[in-house]
């Protein structure tokens, strides 16, 4: 049997005719790249998936308890010390690396181009999400006498705009051979009747799997194997659009390896009970970020006897790990959440069809979910005026005006202390 027969037989299978009536109207390189796609995709997988949108999710009877934490405001000078110094002789030594997630496009901010690219209005003349990033990284190497190692995920969609956009802007300065960009794995999206949508340039339409495919995508791109060569033992994952994200805490590094745990991370206490925020908890032993809408609303205004929220630390995309832990969370399966999104496709007459109501299911993992695998986790409270600030909507809470705000007034603070 050859190959296109091959697929022809494996479409069938899964109930895609669609498909098998597109690739014998394709010739050539058109025909050729769908039969690679085709070859690339677990449709098994892609079927689960969809499968599992049409049952009720099962509330297992967890055991959810509340997470230890310090914060950093509160750490004695000689914890504070022994902390920095540990963090320090890691970056120092050259063993650090740092992860940005820029697979998403600026859609939300009004934005026409990938998220990094967006100019927030700081100081008058303005500065991109990237060169706040570089600016942070680059502060650090002068600090620790080091050029960080700065890995950045994009996705298929924008991973040529990202890159001509820091070739046009010469990495801001960053040493180029310092810089490694990979690109995020994807996954097919679903209609409600489970065939798989067709995009304009006649392939099967994917979209990113979500920011719990950073560590398969590390792995699956060289970029895991690279880190191992420069000899890593450390790796910050954050994203592109917290204007304050401190990506080298040694403070936060430094507990990591005083407390001896494979995962770190950095939160902020809720603003208030009902914040929609996922939080740091334990379940059934394991750390775990739950989010908003699973936490009862009886625990989420549980407080503990100092009166503070139980169930107060934020998840803020601020994640340590030890190259092992990455290794690992990269070859273990995780969840994957379905949204029902709009996305548009070409019809069997060829024409595009783009819906007003959503229409198909978008497959998603979550970085955190990985947390599971592991037995603990450290966890530093910092603060919300320090360390987020991010740019996530056109107008009111979480935007370019809320973030500029914050921004400029962490400077103006840590310029008086100068």
């Amino acid at each position: 049997m050859d190959r296109e027969q091959e697929a022809i037989e494996l479409l069938k299978s899964y109930n895609q005719n669609h498909i098998v009536n597109l690739l014998k109207k394709l010739d050539g390189v058109k025909k050729q790249e769908l039969l690679d796609q085709i070859d690339r995709i677990d449709f098994q997988q892609i079927m689960e998936l969809y499968d599992n949108t049409k049952k009720e999710i099962e509330i297992k009877e967890n055991k959810i308890e509340a997470i230890s934490y310090l914060d950093k405001a509160k750490l004695s000078k000689e914890q504070r010390e022994k902390f920095d110094k540990l963090g320090k002789d890691i970056i120092r030594s050259g063993k650090y690396a740092v992860v940005t997630m820029a697979g998403g496009q600026g859609t939300r901010l009004g934005h026409d181009g990938p998220k990094g690219t967006f100019k927030l209005d700081v100081y008058g003349k303005g500065k991109y999400l990237f060169e706040i990033l570089k600016d942070n990284l680059a502060e650090a190497n002068e600090k620790y006498n080091t050029v960080i190692p700065w890995y950045i995920m994009t996705s298929k969609e924008n991973n040529k705009a990202t890159v001509d956009f820091l070739e046009k802007h010469n990495y801001f300065g960053y040493p180029k051979e310092a810089v490694t960009i990979f690109t995020q794995s994807e996954l097919p999206l679903v209609d409600t009747e489970g065939k798989l949508l067709i995009s304009k340039d006649m392939k099967i339409k994917e979209a990113s799997d979500g920011n719990g495919g950073t560590y398969s995508s590390l792995r699956a791109s060289g970029a895991l194997a690279d880190m191992k060569d420069k000899g890593i033992k450390w790796v910050f994952i954050g994203g592109v659009d917290n204007v304050l994200l401190k990506m080298a805490d040694v403070t936060l590094l430094g507990m990591a390896i005083e407390k001896k745990v494979q995962i770190a991370s950095k939160s902020v206490v809720k603003a208030n009970p009902h914040e929609k925020v996922g939080v740091f908890c334990k379940m059934n032993g394991h750390p775990k970020v739950i989010e908003y809408a699973e936490l009862p609303e009886k625990m989420a205004e549980e407080v503990d006897s100092d009166g503070e929220l139980k169930y107060g630390e934020s998840h803020i995309m601020c994640n340590l790990y030890t190259i092992e832990a990455i290794e690992k969370a990269s070859k273990e399966p995780l969840i994957y959440h379905s949204a029902f999104k709009k996305n548009s496709y070409i019809d069997e007459d060829g024409k595009e069809v783009i819906p007003e109501e959503p229409n198909s299911y978008k497959f998603e993992s979550f970085i955190f979910d990985a947390f599971e695998f592991f037995d603990d986790i450290a966890i530093l409270r910092g603060k919300r005026e320090d360390d987020f600030a991010p740019v996530k909507n056109k107008e009111g809470v979480d935007s370019p005006k809320t973030a500029k705000e914050l921004y400029e007034k962490f400077w103006n603070r840590q310029n008086k202390k100068v």
